[in-house]
């Protein structure tokens, strides 16, 4: 497990998370659910860390929908601040540009 996975999962726990603008657009256009993000998070991989990341500390969560269905999750904290969690963005990982288990990105 990682920092940011950990406090995330620590945000989570105590409900300080907020969904950005762009993420509920995301989460619409790829029909994912918001109870998906939160009921699979417990169980997620982590594809990218960007701990420095000017806006804050973020990173790519692989999880997984109701359906079993793999949905990448954009988790972050904002810069200088310890709450809460923000969904920047998530999707439904495009197989054409992600490796068979959706944990790397193809060349």
């Amino acid at each position: 497990m990682s920092d940011i996975f950990d406090r995330i999962l620590a945000l989570i726990a105590r409900r300080e998370v907020v969904i950005s603008d762009h993420g509920y657009e995301e989460l619409a256009a790829d029909g994912i659910l918001v109870r998906d993000i939160y009921e699979g998070v417990h169980d997620a991989i982590v594809v990218e860390e960007y701990p420095t990341y000017h806006k804050g500390p973020c990173a790519l969560f692989l999880q997984r929908d109701y359906h079993g269905q793999p949905i990448h999750v954009l988790w972050g904290i904002p810069a200088n601040a310890t709450s809460p969690a923000v969904v920047v963005t998530a999707y439904r990982p495009d197989p054409n540009r992600w490796t068979v288990n959706f944990l790397g990105r193809k060349s």
